[in-house]
């Protein structure tokens, strides 16, 4: 999802057994795959037999994570990515529609930092947020549309619960997620008639890579209660695997020791 060391993080993604591939001939575009939500759902979508692009910044520890053996079924590329280069986005996105349009776009990059209170933002460091978690957005889903419509595809973004009552994620943060929200609701209003469906997904804390941004890093026991990125990938298959006449347009996934709705 961000920028952290490489040291810090969990093992390689592990294939699950081979089950039925329900997935199988779809072709997804998954963003910030290298950690937590992102590299959860290139995995398990490649495990349901999906033709996955996962992308990242740092695309050497993306393919290791998500291992060789998935690498070694042809159904798993990898690219390095900056979501915050449009001109970037725009090439491979290009570049990945020659073999085919996509089917799915999920959107996953996303960062946060320590110092994140209101006293504490700089022009930068706001700007640096934005253009990560809603910019990024935004430039993924306009160059990948033209294929999404041929496809009559799927976006699904991942947003937070952040968006939409306040914590101490702070207000960078909390901003850019709302936007998430405002953006995916005002695209798929224009798409729906172009047959492509979009998703927000917003999850409550998630024990990713993100938590060590945290002005103070949370106990094991919080990580223990918190969701898991498997949990928010499961999500994202979920809201994959509807027929075409459903759609999720919101969904919110909490960790039930943790959260409940509205509450922190």
């Amino acid at each position: 999802m961000s920028s952290e060391a490489a040291t810090v993080g969990p093992r390689p993604v592990e294939p699950r057994p081979v089950e039925p591939r329900p997935f199988a001939g779809r072709v997804v575009l998954v963003t910030g795959a290298a950690s937590g939500i992102g590299l959860a759902t290139a995995a398990a979508l490649v495990d349901a037999g999906a033709r996955v692009y996962a992308v990242a910044r740092r695309a050497q520890l993306a393919g290791e994570r998500l291992g060789a053996r998935r690498l070694a079924t042809g159904l798993l590329a990898v690219h390095p990515l900056d979501v915050t280069d449009p001109a970037a986005v725009e090439t491979l996105v290009d570049l990945i529609g020659r073999e085919g349009p996509l089917d799915a776009l999920v959107c996953c990059a996303g960062t946060n930092i320590p110092e994140r209170r209101m006293d504490q933002l700089t022009d930068s460091s706001w700007r640096n947020l934005l253009e990560t978690n809603l910019t990024g957005v935004f430039s993924c889903v306009r160059a990948a549309l033209p294929q999404l419509r041929r496809a009559r595809g799927q976006v699904v973004v991942i947003s937070s619960v952040s968006a939409l009552w306040p914590d101490v994620s702070g207000p960078a943060y909390q901003a850019s997620k709302a936007g998430v929200v405002g953006f995916v609701r005002a695209a798929a209003l224009e798409e729906q008639g172009n047959g492509v469906r979009f998703t927000s997904v917003l999850p409550g804390v998630v024990a990713t890579e993100l938590m060590e941004k945290r002005p103070v890093p949370p106990t094991a026991e919080v990580r223990a209660q918190s969701l898991q990125p498997e949990d928010v990938a499961a999500t994202v298959l979920f809201a994959l695997s509807l027929p075409e006449r459903a759609c999720v347009a919101e969904l919110t996934v909490l960790p039930t020791a943790l959260q409940v709705l509205g509450r922190t």
